[in-house]
């Protein structure tokens, strides 16, 4: 017999009357004096749960059935029907159950049927998403993927899966996690008493990759339109809900493209994956609205249907300043905007979201297309109420010269780079890109502010489970 999912059932992809096996793990189990038990069983498709009715004449009813806990895996077979009770719509008259593994102590399981508070789950990640709360985030998240790799290859873009292994930072900072072979305790030095890692695994020092970006542009410039999505890392010691060390990112880079380009890709694709979990998973929003976020429709439908500002970096610079406001970080051109000065910017004075461009060169990346006023650079961040940056991207910098002089200007090594600069020397073409943070994007379409309850297993200072 073919094995249904409780998702299958509310899909009406299950006649009614039918005869039907169903797996699963139980969630209650009622006995009523009559000789019945009724036991709520999930399986993880969706958010409901499917009630089967197990009458006293089942072989196993008083040596197993009535010994059945919370937790516990089991094979149903039985007949469905339409419940003629009102907390559920369909129901199964077992014929048979088999129980396919017990809960050791039953009252020491640590996933009980009282509400357990979200620090409490992330400390057993192993056990969460048996929760009805962590079970609708994971599947929005795996429907968010999937729209977005639905999304690109429609519309031709190439998956390039970039090295996750590095020796460079994108970015052009520090905060990067090492990666090495060599022995802790006896680490080799070199003549001048530094770590000599020519003797590690690579002949050289790496990291895990805080970016793709990079490499993902050598593909673009040869396939025109890729991108990459996978894990990144950053060596940040920020414990707060907006930061991971570990976390997933989309990275699209596309040739003969500009900043403007870009932008409206970027508003595009993410109205598409709204679209796309608003219609397919309206039972796990509908459970968010209920438990966690009653502003969830309102705030996806306005992203959809209003248009988001553009506004220069300089124009957000003046309009905090002239706030009066006392932010902690002073405000003056050539800062780098902290999340409170993007908080008031999008949910004080323009209570939307906003797309700022064209930052100060000094607090950018040096792959970013300098201006011509030689003091900012062709970027642009997109900011969404409640969340911050979800997105940031970038005209990249085509002219050989001029990038030669940023990463001189910031004390980068061309050697490091010289790859990077022949994409450059042979067939340069205006290029552009942008990365968008996976969990921040989920955090914004459901409503849960701490990005740990996004990831299935968090990475984040001092704590590393799993």
């Amino acid at each position: 017999m073919t094995m249904i999912s409780i998702n299958d059932i509310y899909q009406n992809k299950v006649l009614i009357n039918n005869t039907i096996a169903i797996f699963g793990w139980i969630r209650n189990r009622r006995d009523s004096k009559s000789g019945f038990s009724f036991i709520d069983i999930y399986d993880g498709s969706c958010v409901h749960t499917i009630q089967v009715i197990v009458n006293k004449s089942i072989l196993n009813y008083k040596s197993e059935v009535l010994k059945l806990t919370i937790g516990c895996s089991v094979c149903v077979t039985g007949i469905l029907i339409l419940s003629i009770g009102k907390k559920q719509k369909y129901e199964i008259q077992v014929l048979k159950i088999q129980i396919l593994g017990w809960v050791d102590h039953p009252s020491h399981y640590p996933v009980s049927a009282k509400k357990h508070t979200y620090e409490y789950l992330r400390d057993i990640p192993h056990l969460r998403s048996r929760t009805n709360f962590i079970g609708v985030i994971t599947r929005i998240r795996n429907h968010i993927f999937h729209a977005l790799h639905q999304f690109l290859y429609k519309n031709n873009y190439y998956w390039i899966p970039t090295p996750i292994i590095t020796s460079l930072n994108s970015e052009g900072a520090g905060e990067m996690f090492r990666v090495s072979t060599l022995d802790m305790k006896n680490i080799p030095l070199n003549n001048y008493g530094l770590v000599d890692f020519k003797k590690d695994f690579f002949g050289k020092e790496c990291f895990l990759t805080v970016s793709g970006q990079l490499t993902a542009e050598a593909y673009a410039c040869s396939m025109t339109k890729v991108y990459t999505f996978g894990p990144t890392f950053r060596a940040e010691n920020s414990n707060t809900t907006r930061h991971l060390s570990e976390f997933w990112m989309l990275e699209i880079e596309q040739a003969f493209s500009n900043l403007e380009d870009i932008i409206v890709l970027s508003e595009i694709i993410i109205k598409y994956v709204i679209k796309f979990v608003l219609e397919c998973c309206k039972h796990d929003i509908n459970f968010l609205y209920n438990y966690i976020d009653k502003n969830i429709f309102n705030r996806l439908y306005t992203f959809l249907y209003s248009k988001i500002i553009h506004l220069n970096y300089i124009d957000a610079i003046k309009i905090l300043i002239n706030s009066k406001k006392k932010f902690n970080y002073p405000v003056h051109f050539g800062i780098d905007l902290s999340s409170e000065h993007e908080k008031y910017l999008v949910d004080n004075y323009f209570k939307s979201s906003i797309i700022i461009k064209n930052y100060p060169k000094n607090i950018k990346a040096f792959y970013m297309r300098l201006n011509d006023d030689n003091n900012t650079v062709s970027a642009m961040d997109l900011l969404v109420p409640g969340i911050g940056e979800i997105l940031g991207g970038s005209q990249r910098e085509e002219r050989q010269v001029v990038l030669e002089s940023r990463l001189s200007e910031l004390n980068l090594k061309k050697e490091d780079y010289s790859w990077y600069i022949d994409l450059r020397r042979y067939g340069s073409v205006p290029h552009s890109g942008f990365g968008l943070g996976f969990e921040r994007l989920i955090s914004y379409i459901t409503g849960v502010k701490n990005i740990r309850d996004l990831i299935p297993f968090p990475r984040i200072v001092n704590h590393a489970l799993c």
